[in-house]
């Protein structure tokens, strides 16, 4: 059993007990490092941050959730801009990410924000070094998504969002390396909106306030090699790839789109695809991915028989509501 499936059991695994130490060395540190910021909080930006992050490693559909908001944003006047850590990325930072940044060196997940959004962009792990950038490349930027950052205290925030994975809730509901979490459960009291993706919602939010339900629309295939709309994946023996924080739920809904059998391979999330993968899959006639991998797939070879899902999010009005109220200026600050 691979230690994240261990994680999102709902009771602790046994030898997950070996990690006890390491467990309160991140406990301590963690808590100590909280403290500290929240003593000497930073100082605001010059625009509104909304954070969009989550308490557990993984996926929990956060990207879906950041594109939703850039668009009720734009409908509602204002000129958002996006900040990211650009995990797995080289830079150098900070870096401003456009549609054409290849992903080794921004990232998949900014540059699949990039490509879809069209806003200002920038990464860099020190998120007030992305935002500074941003503010100087975008001047007109009214608010700023920082795509991930709950746990970076060192950046101010007027609104944060927690998104959570319905089917997988907090697992065990202890912090690494025992289980998932970043932060514990109680932590998700304090922030200003809890995003479930999915149903039903996790026992644990039970009587936690401004609470909203969430699904992923599947947009439909598209190819790899020119993002060309697909109406029907061409026959073949097929393997469905998944390499994000939640490989199951990719595959599972491939089944609900898809009546053909299908192998599945899961990578490590945010995996870098090489050549050697794209040969290692040479059998299969038609290869199947999410958006976020097909990010890393293009420039393969075998990009021609892959296709991959883009998916859409649709925020429930009363979210967009709440998020509009507390960006409006303060009578300080009119």
């Amino acid at each position: 059993m691979s230690i994240t499936k261990a994680w999102y059991r709902k009771t602790v695994v046994p030898w997950l007990w070996l990690f006890l130490p390491f467990h309160a060395l991140f406990v301590a540190v963690s808590t100590w490092r909280r403290r500290r910021f929240l003593s000497h909080p930073p100082t605001p930006l010059s625009v509104p941050v909304i954070v969009v992050g989550n308490i557990s490693v993984g996926g929990t559909g956060k990207t879906p959730v950041t594109l939703a908001l850039i668009e009720r944003l734009q409908a509602l006047g204002h000129q958002p801009a996006i900040i990211s850590r650009g995990y797995g990325g080289k830079g150098p930072f900070p870096l401003r990410v456009t549609a054409t940044t290849p992903a080794q060196c921004c990232g998949d997940e900014p540059l699949l924000l990039a490509q879809r959004s069209g806003v200002p962009l920038v990464v860099a792990p020190d998120r007030n070094a992305a935002a500074a950038e941003v503010l100087r490349i975008a001047p007109k930027t009214t608010v700023i998504i920082s795509d991930d950052g709950l746990q970076h205290y060192a950046l101010a925030r007027q609104f944060e969002i927690a998104v959570v994975d319905a089917a997988r809730g907090v697992g065990n509901g202890w912090r690494l390396p025992i289980g998932p979490l970043r932060e514990p459960v109680q932590r998700l009291a304090s922030v200003d909106a809890i995003v479930v993706n999915g149903a039903p919602t996790p026992a644990e939010l039970h009587g936690l306030s401004h609470v909203y339900a969430m699904q992923l629309q599947p947009q439909g295939w598209r190819r790899v090699s020119d993002d060309a709309p697909c109406a029907a994946l061409p026959n073949g023996r097929t393997v469905a790839i998944a390499g994000i924080g939640h490989p199951e739920r990719f595959f599972a809904t491939v089944s609900q789109l898809e009546s053909r059998d299908f192998d599945t391979q899961a990578f490590a999330d945010h995996y870098a695809y090489s050549a050697q993968d794209a040969d290692a899959l040479g059998t299969y006639e038609v290869v199947l991915m999410t958006e976020k991998d097909a990010m890393k797939w293009r420039g393969l070879a075998a990009a021609s028989k892959a296709y991959y899902l883009p998916v859409t999010a649709q925020l429930p009005a009363a979210l967009i509501a709440q998020i509009a109220d507390q960006l409006k200026p303060s009578d300080a600050d009119e």
